[in-house]
Parts: structure tokens; sequence; C-alpha cells
């Protein structure tokens, strides 16, 4: 039971040196994932005709547009959770 308040002391102090509950470096790689997001939904973009009677169908469904993207976001979004559950590296091994 000690150990339990020690660790939770621990947190806390941790918590009031930096002041943010996600570390610096996290928010770095959180800014990274938001910035893969949203080059997939720009991959997305595009397709569309000035003519409403013309459909090109090549354009509008080609892999960019349905698969690359999709895959790209899909892979931001994992990128984002890793990002916010990566533990930040403790101090006690830099001494």
């Amino acid at each position: 039971m000690a150990k339990k308040i020690l660790k939770s002391e621990r947190e806390e102090t941790a918590a009031q040196k930096t002041g943010f509950a996600i570390p610096k470096e996290n928010y770095k790689l959180m800014l990274i994932g938001l910035g893969i997001i949203v080059l997939g939904f720009i991959l997305m973009v595009g397709g569309g005709s000035d003519d409403p009677n013309v459909f090109n169908e090549e354009k509008l469904f080609s892999f960019r547009r349905i698969s690359l993207s999709s895959i790209v976001v899909i892979f931001g979004f994992a990128f984002e959770v890793y990002a916010i559950m990566k533990k930040p590296k403790s101090d006690d091994s830099k001494k």
C-alpha cells in the first residue's frame, strides 16, 4: 500500500513539474500525425468535372482517391494513437 502512495506522489510531482499531462515530445508526434491525416484528405480531393453531363470514371475512382488516401488516413489515426500512448523517457536513465 505504501508503494501505491509513493507511486501516485511521484506521478503528481512529475505532472506538476511539466504542467502538462502529455509531454512535449508527444505533442510533436501528434502534430505529425495530424499532418499525415490532412495529407490523406488532400489526396482524396479532385476528380470532378466542370460539365455535369460528363462522367469520367477513371478520374473519380482512381487508385489515389480510393485506396491510397484511405490507407494514409488510417495510418495517420494509428500514428495519433501511438503519439498519445507513448510513454516519456524517464529522467532517471540519464543520471
